[in-house]
């Protein structure tokens, strides 16, 4: 058996937002207002909030999940789905700016997903994205920050310092992209609409304290034994976003969100500017946890094949999913990294924390989070 990581935070058409010429414009700046985030209760939406919270804004959180984020002078939470329209125009009422990181993140697809597989993810992020735009229009929000992923012009490809002039892929391999894509297009395509401005966000494979995904795969296929391969060859890199990374450039992505800006309409790549080896990466964190990577590599078109059949069975006949998913098995051997040029040059981005600060940060939390998976089920370590 084997193992792979890769993003889970991960369809089609047209080309991608135009990158703008010119020169950039990182003094243009707005206040931010009162704020939603949504997907408030997850890691990603935790994080934004507190670190907003910490800034001095008034915040509401919005999501589906009960909320872990205590009690706070300048928080409100509410709890509701993005897919009910009434709840949806209840959490931006009086907001001057939405975060929107809610998302089911199913990471299979393709003909052979069932439709009630499909209907999920395209009811949460498309339906539920569209319910949340038309809401903030009518309630006057003045700025609208979309998460999207990188994968949505990957599409199997091998790419190497990509921008943001690549095209929509076309072809989709796991919901999550596909999901992405359609309403990526869908909010850019709403800038300006009702005076309310938009951009996208592009994050790469998302971890730090509090991830619950990236790391958690790969930990339960160390604990379960299947971990006697690695997929992929060693130079093959791909980017990562370390959460606090990610949330710097959030926050500069909606102050930038200003008439005549350089935010408006337009897709950032946001990462940490160092590609690496998936498993490289990892090596570290697993041999904190008293284990140890294998050497040994295969060919990962050959996974990928196998993984791919293995994808159809599971939905065909209902054997147990995949140890790897496609999409999965594609960022361990290919190249899948992305410029974060266009983010320096209109937003004045630069990544906060290098990797290893960051992997320095992270390593007691991932070292908690194993040891809690290797002594079975129990509550899981805080995000703070």
């Amino acid at each position: 058996m084997l193992c792979a990581m890769a993003d889970a935070s991960l369809t089609g058409g047209s080309s991608a937002p135009h990158v703008r010429g010119g020169s950039s414009a990182p003094h243009v700046r707005a206040e931010l207002g009162r704020v939603l985030v949504t997907g408030g209760s997850g890691f990603v939406g935790a994080n934004l909030v507190t670190e907003l919270l910490d800034r001095g804004y008034t915040v509401r959180s919005f999501d589906r999940a009960p909320s872990t984020l205590g009690e706070h002078a300048g928080l409100e939470v509410l709890q509701g789905d993005i897919c009910d329209p009434e709840t949806v125009a209840a959490a931006v009422k009086d907001i001057d700016t939405v975060f929107h990181t809610a998302a089911v993140i199913d990471l299979m697809g393709g003909a052979s997903v069932t439709a009630e597989y499909r209907n999920r993810s395209f009811a949460v992020n498309v339906e539920g994205t569209r319910n949340l735009v038309h809401a903030a229009q009518a309630a006057g929000v003045k700025r609208f920050v979309y998460t999207a992923s990188n994968s949505v012009v990957m599409g199997g490809q091998n790419i190497v310092n990509g921008d943001e002039t690549l095209p929509y892929t076309q072809r989709f391999n796991d919901l999550y992209t596909e999901t992405k894509v359609v309403a990526e297009k869908f909010v850019l395509s709403q800038n300006g609409e009702h005076d309310m401005l938009t951009c996208s966000i592009r994050p790469s494979g998302i971890w730090g304290r509090g991830d619950q995904t990236m790391f958690r795969k790969v930990f339960e296929n160390v604990l379960a034994g299947h971990v006697k391969v690695l997929v992929g060859n060693k130079n093959i890199k791909l980017d990562n976003s370390y959460v606090h990374n990610l949330i710097h450039g959030f926050i500069l992505a909606a102050e930038h969100l200003v008439p005549g800006g350089t935010a408006p309409g337009q897709a950032y790549f946001i990462n940490d500017g160092d590609p690496v080896n998936m498993f490289e990466f990892a090596r570290p964190v697993i041999a904190a946890c008293g284990h140890r990577l294998p050497n040994i590599r295969v060919s990962g078109r050959l996974v990928h094949k196998a993984m791919t059949l293995w994808q159809r069975l599971h939905f065909k006949f209902g054997i147990p999913e995949p140890l790897i998913e496609p999409l999965a098995v594609e960022r361990l051997y290919l190249n899948n990294y992305f410029s974060i040029a266009k983010a320096k040059r209109d937003l004045g981005y630069e990544p906060l924390f290098t990797t290893q600060q960051a992997m320095t940060a992270s390593m007691p939390y991932y070292v908690e989070l194993f040891r809690q998976m290797e002594a079975g089920p129990a509550t899981q370590p805080a995000l703070a």
